[in-house]
């Protein structure tokens, strides 16, 4: 049986990303930040009623909401443009030292499983003070700041990792709203402004519908 390729280098002329890959990929900034508020009242009940962690939700949402898009499967790796067939999910980790780690989470649509992997791996994480990568997949970072009240942030590009990732500080509660602010950052040879903001109006959506 023929095992299928995990990651593949594509030839960009042959993809929708042509060119944006011929203009982006020798940019200076080739990142590109949107910045969007979420209502984030659902997310805030379910974690309470069943028990589940709130940034483990934010993960999952932003998750299914990125493997809806096409965009999120390729991704400009050095000079190359890489297609992948899985993508991951990424948060920062407080370990045991009091320091903080990397934790790659793989994607999977069913929110139990997700949830198994989120905890195992962040323990896991927490425990041996070591990373967790996942070379195989497309990761999207996020980082929760959530002890503190911020109105957005900016990431930095650093010429090496040009995943998309995204920001949150702490939600605020009023009367009988929640709203999360967030800022996502993507670079511009993997997707478009248009396809970002599709993917927060997903994110809004796959956040509205969590049950």
């Amino acid at each position: 049986m023929k095992i299928p390729k995990m990651i593949q280098e594509v030839n960009p002329e042959e993809t929708t990303r042509a060119y944006a890959f011929e203009m982006w990929m020798k940019a200076p900034m080739p990142m590109v930040t949107l910045i969007k508020t979420l209502n984030v009242t659902r997310l805030r009940h379910i974690s309470r009623k069943r028990g589940l962690k709130f940034n483990m939700l934010m993960c999952w949402c932003i998750g299914q909401a990125a493997s809806r898009i096409k965009e999120f499967y390729m991704l400009p790796v050095g000079e190359k443009l890489i297609r992948y067939d899985n993508i991951a999910v990424n948060t920062i980790i407080s370990n045991c030292n009091g320091e903080v780690n990397s934790c790659d989470i793989p994607f999977n649509d069913n929110l139990n499983k997700f949830n198994e992997d989120y905890l195992r791996l962040t323990r896991q994480v927490a425990e041996v003070c070591e990373n967790h990568d996942i070379p195989d997949c497309m990761v999207i970072g996020t980082s929760a700041l959530a002890q503190y009240n911020i109105d957005g942030a900016i990431g930095m590009y650093s010429g090496i990792f040009n995943n998309p990732f995204i920001i949150w500080g702490s939600y605020r509660h009023r009367w009988f709203k929640t709203s999360l602010t967030v800022s996502f950052q993507f670079h511009h040879t993997q997707m478009d402004g248009a396809h970002a903001a599709r993917f927060l109006d997903s994110l809004q959506k796959q956040i509205n519908d969590l049950y």
